[in-house]
């Protein structure tokens, strides 16, 4: 840690001890904030996690993941494979229901994932569901998907807000993301873009009463601010990003952390597209020289650990088999002079203010650790909105990102580096061999098998080094002792608040 983020952190927590706690008005309102706002409200286009948080409030997928990442019922009471698993049925709840007060029918999941699968919706996670070749409806409650082949990781697929079930009304007039219409816990009673949100209680939910009536959400981009509006009184709840301000918060009477490790994962994304990271041999020097230790528990406090590409415990690889995961400067040194660059280059790094929240320290690290094999490493900080214009575009020579975790790699993976992924030009980079093993991984079900592919794959693609996989994060949530029930999630989910009391 830097001295000035020490002396922040020293200054900030002796402010927020100062501080006299002011015993909250209990309510049927939980208080709460964040610092990064919604960029949109379209739930299947998204890839903000900021959005993401607030968009799994409102909508529902068919199924959903738990805690422990197992598939458990959302709009669907229940589903099943068949035909040697190139279809999957699902029975639709009865009782789910729009916020409007309509009924969720087989219609609404048919004209969803046809609206998901049209190119032009460009649908962030499209290219998990290629394998639908149609879907039947025979009944209101019962749907058909009828697959080209066996797609074992599709159910999973499923439990994301990216495969939202939307009123096919609202698809048909163009309201999806100008209008919240969703069958999730609460509704979206107004939003005030970078201030302020407030949800309401959905009343036709048919997950039953939610803990609290209302939500109302402060966007409040110091999370220093955050924690002392905790302490006050002012707000019950908190999401917190910063690993500086969030170990602070045990520190402070009255206030409980609830840490959660992550399946997400920071990363340096390179762009093998622009000269030189054309080169194979300089991404992997780039690979080489980063001691991504260093950049956790510099950026990060250590709150998190060192991981390969597959973050999901069932399928990840122990980091020290993956290649050069112990830095190596020489070697390092080394692979620039064979690929050319012997003298170093000049590139530019993006990163987002704020998302996530050591992504500018985490661009210092990198900047300092590159310097040693002769890489001028700009770093240019950019709004998380302008950011994520600049992502999907691949408009960077590298850029500092935090992306989401899935249970399954073929989920995670196959948008950015198989032929037909939808975010293939995020990646800009096409092997061979990475299609092969992820397509082999989707039909395959046996798991010692599905295993063996998907560690075959975590080892190729470190070695390619298209992007530098650095660490997964722990999350944080911050609350007042009158918060009960609210269960953190590998995923980052805040669908836990759905559960949430406040003491009285």
């Amino acid at each position: 840690m830097s001295t000035t983020k020490k002396g922040l952190s020293t200054l900030a927590l002796a402010a927020l001890l100062a501080i006299p706690a002011i015993a909250p008005v209990h309510a049927d309102t939980l208080k709460m904030a964040w610092s990064q706002d919604a960029t949109g409200l379209d739930p299947q286009k998204q890839t903000a996690f900021s959005s993401i948080r607030l968009l799994e409030l409102i909508y529902e997928p068919l199924v959903r993941l738990d805690a422990k990442l197992e598939v458990v019922p959302a709009i669907a009471k229940s589903w099943a494979f068949g035909d040697g698993g190139k279809s999957l049925t699902f029975h639709l709840d009865p009782k789910a229901s729009f916020s409007n007060g309509e009924a969720v029918t087989s219609s609404d999941v048919k004209a969803s994932f046809e609206r998901l699968l049209d190119e032009k919706t460009a649908a962030a996670a499209r290219s998990n569901y290629l394998s639908i070749a149609s879907i039947e409806t025979p009944d209101p409650e019962t749907v058909i998907f009828k697959l080209s082949q066996p797609d074992v990781p599709i159910l999973a697929a499923m439990a994301s807000v990216n495969a939202a079930i939307l009123p096919a009304s609202a698809i048909k007039d163009g309201s999806v993301g100008t209008k919240a219409i969703g069958s999730g816990p609460f509704m979206l009673k107004s939003w005030d873009p970078n201030a302020s949100e407030v949800l309401v209680a959905n009343p036709h939910w048919a997950g039953g009463k939610t803990g609290v009536d209302q939500i109302d959400i402060s966007v409040l981009p110091d999370e220093t601010a955050i924690v002392a509006a905790l302490r006050t009184g002012k707000i019950d709840f908190a999401l917190l990003n910063d690993p500086l301000v969030a170990t602070m918060v045990p520190k402070v009477s009255g206030l409980k952390l609830v840490r959660t490790p992550s399946i997400s994962y920071n990363v340096l994304q390179l762009n093998p597209s622009r000269k030189p990271m054309t080169e194979l041999k300089v991404r992997q020097a780039i690979s080489c020289a980063i001691d991504r230790k260093a950049v956790l528990d510099t950026a990060a406090l250590g709150e998190g650990k060192v991981t390969g590409p597959i973050t999901a415990p069932a399928y990840a690889t122990d980091p020290s088999k993956l290649f050069c995961y112990k830095p190596d400067l020489a070697k390092a040194k080394e692979l620039m002079k064979e690929a050319g660059y012997a003298k170093g280059f000049t590139a530019t790094v993006i990163a987002a203010t704020g998302e996530p929240a050591t992504a500018e320290a985490e661009a210092q690290v990198i900047q300092s650790e590159l310097k040693k094999i002769g890489i001028k490493l700009d770093i240019k900080m950019m709004q998380l909105n302008v950011y994520v214009d600049a992502w999907l575009k691949a408009d960077f020579d590298m850029a500092v990102a935090l992306n989401g975790g899935r249970p399954d790699p073929y989920t995670m993976y196959n948008r950015y580096f198989t032929k037909t992924g939808n975010l293939l030009k995020v990646s800009n980079y096409t092997d061979n061999e990475l299609d092969s093993l992820l397509n082999q991984g989707r039909v395959e079900t046996d798991p010692a098998k599905r295993k063996a592919i998907f560690a075959k794959f975590d080892l190729h693609l470190a070695e390619m080094a298209p992007w530098i996989w650095l660490f997964t994060p722990d999350t944080y949530v911050a609350e007042r002792s009158d918060v009960q029930g609210f269960v953190g999630s590998p995923m980052g989910s805040l669908f836990g608040l759905s559960a949430v009391t406040l003491k009285k």
